[in-house]
């Protein structure tokens, strides 16, 4: 395509958003609700996650070491464990080490474990940590059968009703998504073939005049993107106001380890480009489908 014939395709999609002010008018209002609601939805879905993997890299398998087990048997231990498929890292911990996080995680009431300074009950511990969250279980039943293991502490029971909740969690909040995103594919696409459906008696005058399907197409395409792309500002600017005043309002204030927002930078881009993307591509394809059934005269 010549860049004379772009040019011209692109002002005469300009000039139809204003002589149809009312139907883009429409289009562009259908486009921001839906785009709202999904920017809203994908923010919250996206901080879940998040929270979720915090949860998840959270759990980790402490071994016990038997008493009874010397150096030699310990790393012994410790290249048995190494060996394991997905483990990711060890790492050991004295009892003396342990006993200092014990009376630390207790505070000030931590102070009467003192008395087991000089005759430490606790064991030597190796920390270990999976590739991947879900493998705790598998590994740590299996770190269970080895020698010198006196006892594996992995969050028993809790951990499994952990990964189901979450795995849960995720699924219905994927499902939620795909149906939010086809409810506003639906809304935005129809509300853009009104808008052409308006101007059907433009689109046969120009077909019988002549004017080749490519040409006719152009500016409806250019059109459908400009109506996209308007109407996915509004949600943007106001997703990134919005959560930019309430993470500089809770992030000061959480002090729970695994729940923390996600940071505005790069999330808002991310968020931003996605909404804009989406919108383009809805406004588009809108356009398109409707424009297809009137170059059938």
């Amino acid at each position: 395509m010549r860049l004379n014939t772009l040019k011209r395709h692109m002002r005469e999609s300009m000039k139809s958003l204003g002589r149809n002010g009312w139907m883009t008018f429409a289009s562009i209002s259908a486009v921001t609700v839906t785009l709202l609601l999904v920017g809203v939805f994908l923010v919250v879905m996206f901080n879940m996650n998040h929270f979720a993997e915090k949860i998840e890299n959270d759990v980790e398998i402490r071994v016990h070491i038997d008493v009874a087990a010397n150096e030699q048997d310990k790393q012994a231990l410790r290249a048995q464990i190494e060996a394991i498929p997905k483990v990711k890292e060890i790492r050991y911990s004295s009892k003396e080490q342990e006993l200092k996080n014990l009376i630390k995680s207790f505070g000030e009431e931590g102070s009467s474990f003192r008395l087991f300074e000089q005759d430490n009950p606790l064991s030597d511990v190796y920390v270990v940590k999976t590739e991947k969250p879900t493998d705790t279980i598998k590994v740590a039943k299996q770190i269970e059968k080895l020698q010198f293991v006196h006892k594996v502490n992995y969050g028993q029971g809790q951990v499994e009703k952990l990964f189901s909740t979450l795995k849960v969690a995720r699924n219905v909040g994927i499902v939620l998504i795909i149906g939010l995103l086809f409810t506003a594919m639906f809304l935005i696409s129809n509300t853009i073939k009104i808008t052409i459906f308006a101007r059907r008696r433009e689109i046969e005058i120009m077909r019988l005049v002549g004017a080749t399907n490519g040409f006719i197409r152009w500016p409806f395409f250019l059109e459908g993107l400009w109506l996209g792309i308007i109407g996915a500002i509004f949600p943007i600017v106001s997703i990134l106001v919005v959560y930019y005043n309430i993470y500089k309002f809770l992030e000061p204030k959480i002090t729970v380890p695994f729940i923390e927002l996600l940071p505005l930078n790069p999330f808002m881009w991310q968020i931003s480009l996605i909404l804009l993307i989406f919108g383009a591509c809805i406004g588009v394809w809108g356009s398109m489908m409707s424009v297809r059934r009137f170059l059938k005269v």
